[in-house]
């Protein structure tokens, strides 16, 4: 286990305590916090499809979790009645909060429990400057899992909360995220991430299009299937059809013989009616000289 991991095991916890220092009051439920900062959830099809990637993946993997919030694109505000501070995070998961539809994420109405687990995908627009300040805005407000992702320059780079401070993971290659339980691996082509169970994120299409050959190969191993049951069928009948004519070939067979043994039998039977017929002829003959009278 990486040693950064083995540290930060406990940084749930630990956000936790970083939240409680902070001071709570009851939320004032007639102010008005916005729900849009302005600014476009992408400014490149590249970088949306990122997004949509990671939120509805995660969500996918949480769909069972009634407890575990997944948003993207969502405005965030850890302290109260402060909306100029303020963050949305591309994507970002919230454990111990329902489920359900939000205008924003204000953090005094979520029992102050901030996103355990951020996502930004940089674009082309965002300056070093402007993600140094995100990095210290999820430092300073309780963010245990930070990952920032440059699709363009195929850079990954991860931080997560080690005490009061969230710190940079020094290998990112295969990190293992301790709370989404994800794995992360960058490869030539990009960034591949993988759920708990191996299954690598895709998109929607990609699934689409993968459920798509799936029942594609389903119906022609159904199809294969079938044809060899009608070539079993189609020979079960020859066989049976090859069955019957010897059936028939033997028993027209046995006929012939049975009427060639009738036969010799009626031969036989004639041959010992002429042989008792020569008999009584010689007997009589015999009988009649006996008594002196001859064969006329």
């Amino acid at each position: 286990m990486n040693t950064l991991e083995a540290k930060s095991s406990g940084y749930a916890g630990m956000t936790a305590a970083f939240v409680k220092e902070k001071i709570r009051v009851e939320p004032d439920k007639e102010f008005i916090y916005p729900e849009s900062d302005g600014k476009p959830m992408a400014d490149n099809t590249e970088q949306y499809e990122w997004i949509v990637l990671i939120k509805e993946n995660l969500e996918t993997m949480f769909a069972d979790s009634p407890d575990v919030f997944v948003a993207a694109d969502l405005l965030w505000y850890p302290v109260e009645r402060k909306t100029k501070i303020s963050a949305a995070p591309d994507v970002m998961v919230a454990f111990g909060r329902p489920k359900g539809k939000r205008g924003s994420y204000v953090q005094c109405k979520e029992d102050n429990i901030p996103p355990q687990v951020v996502f930004e995908i940089l674009s082309p627009s965002n300056t070093k400057k402007e993600m140094t300040e995100k990095l210290g805005f999820y430092d300073r407000h309780g963010v245990g899992e930070y990952y920032l992702y440059d699709p363009a320059r195929l850079t990954f780079r991860a931080w997560i909360r080690s005490g009061k401070k969230v710190r940079p993971v020094e290998n990112v290659q295969g990190w293992r995220s301790p709370a989404l339980k994800t794995t992360f691996k960058l490869e030539k082509t990009g960034l591949r991430i993988y759920d708990p169970s191996g299954q690598e994120f895709t998109t929607l299409s990609a699934e689409s299009k993968k459920k798509e050959l799936e029942r594609q190969r389903a119906e022609k191993a159904e199809s294969e299937k079938e044809l060899e049951r009608q070539r079993a069928e189609k020979e079960r009948q020859r066989a049976e059809k090859e069955r019957q004519r010897a059936e028939k070939e033997r028993q027209r067979a046995e006929k012939a013989e049975s009427e060639r043994e009738l036969e010799k039998q009626r031969a036989e039977r004639a041959e010992s009616e002429r042989e008792l017929e020569r008999q009584r002829a010689d007997m009589l003959a015999e009988k009649l000289r006996s008594l002196g009278i001859r064969e006329i």
